[in-house]
């Protein structure tokens, strides 16, 4: 496998131009490409504006330097014809992606590199597009690239080591935290165990157990996390996850079909499950049919002191089981990744060892026996530590192993 020197990022877009710019910041030559000229214009002028943000906070010494580093197209064959590696940051639609890479596998070097940044589309079938498959992989990058540390390097089924190791690397030379996703899973590492922090509240909030504000309140206040999960969804996009749970064949809760039936799709059109009004946030009614005065997401500490944070919590947990007894991710990188990716205060693997698997499994075995919904059944792996007796740090073993309480490693 070559040396990263020369790289290709496909798409202008938020996440291309933010790639982009990523990419000069750590000292490659990189050319961004985009089907349109006005698509470019638009990328190269965020980039401009954001280096020369970073050069007036001193972040940068020399911003026409790093913009130096940078070329632009509309020509497919010359973007990638000297690349080593090419970074796709197309629209998520799997047919689109297929096609590019199609004609990649004409055009780029036959060494160089294709990573996709895709958030949820399965590298192993956008690799199918290629007669290079093991030189194939996710290299998820979280928006906005320039500020987010994290990204996910993932393994499709034919993804070569060598080309996932070249990725990692590449990744650290930009000065970013990657993580290895060892399996190709629906959702990666993050936004699987996000899902449920999202989704779980939405169900209780469809099945008349708790409010909007309750939810958001509770797990902001109570638990420590940096948004409530519909405050979350509505910077977001309520439509984005909707539409990644769609193609996974995740059923959505009768709330989130609602607001995309509505358009009321967060803060990019004025309304979602809080209003915005001139780029301001003002809550006037919420679906749970609660009038509010203030701005937006104004709950407070003591509006969610009913909420069951612990089935959003066990559900997160049973996620996380499942990638690490899937060998997909380590808890290491799950908690890394969670923390980088997510904002949360501590990985979800640590804080269920902190406060017992068992108390967990319990929740889930409770729900799933009331409920027989398949979503509560707990993975095989968090059953298999609870019955060894590795219930967390207090038995000196859960996800991580604990020497004097503190942990020492993690993984099967």
């Amino acid at each position: 496998m070559t040396d990263i020197e020369r790289v290709a990022v496909l798409g202008a877009g938020n996440m291309g131009h933010g790639i982009t710019e990523v990419v000069a910041l750590g000292g490659y030559d990189v050319t961004m490409r985009d089907i349109e000229t006005d698509l470019i214009e638009s990328g190269s002028e965020n980039i401009e504006w954001s280096v020369g943000k970073l050069a007036e906070n001193g972040i940068v010494d020399d911003p026409d330097d790093v913009l130096a580093r940078i070329d632009t197209t509309t020509d497919l064959a010359e973007a990638v014809g000297d690349a080593d590696l090419v970074v796709e940051a197309a629209p998520e639609r799997m047919a689109l992606k297929k096609e590019i890479y199609t004609e990649l596998d004409e055009l780029a070097p036959d060494e160089a590199i294709l990573a996709s940044n895709t958030s949820s589309l399965s590298i192993t079938e956008i690799a199918s597009a290629t007669d290079r498959a093991a030189q194939v992989v996710g290299t998820h990058y979280f928006n906005p690239p320039v500020k987010m540390d994290l990204v996910e390097v993932i393994y499709g089924e034919r993804t070569s080591d060598a080309t996932a190791e070249t990725a990692h690397d590449f990744v650290v030379s930009l000065g970013k935290t990657p993580i290895y996703v060892q399996k190709d899973v629906q959702g990666f590492v993050v936004n699987s165990v996000l899902g449920p922090f999202m989704v779980e509240p939405a169900w209780m909030v469809s099945n008349d157990e708790a409010t909007i504000r309750e939810a958001d309140a509770a797990m902001v206040h109570r638990r420590g996390y940096p948004m409530g999960p519909f405050e979350l969804a509505d910077l977001t996009g309520v439509d984005i996850g909707y539409s990644v749970r769609e193609e996974a064949g995740i059923t959505n809760p009768p709330l989130i079909e609602e607001k995309v039936e509505a358009e009321e799709l967060g803060r990019k059109t004025g309304k979602g499950y809080y209003d915005y009004e001139n780029g301001e946030t003002s809550e006037t009614s919420q679906a749970d049919g609660e009038a509010v005065d203030g701005d937006g997401a104004d709950y407070e500490a003591g509006d969610g002191e009913g909420f069951d944070t612990l089935r959003v919590e066990a559900r997160m947990v049973n996620e996380a089981a499942k990638l690490v007894g899937m060998d997909v991710a380590t808890p290491e990188a799950i908690d890394t990744g969670m923390r980088l990716g997510a904002g949360f205060s501590e990985g979800p693997c640590r804080r269920a060892d902190q406060e017992g698997l068992d108390t967990f499994l319990e929740k889930l075995e409770t729900l799933h026996e009331a409920t027989g919904e398949e979503r509560f059944e707990p993975a095989d792996y968090l059953v298999e530590l609870v019955e060894g007796g590795n219930t967390g740090q207090e038995s000196g073993r859960g996800f991580y192993e604990y020497e004097n309480g503190e942990p020492v490693s993690g993984g099967r």
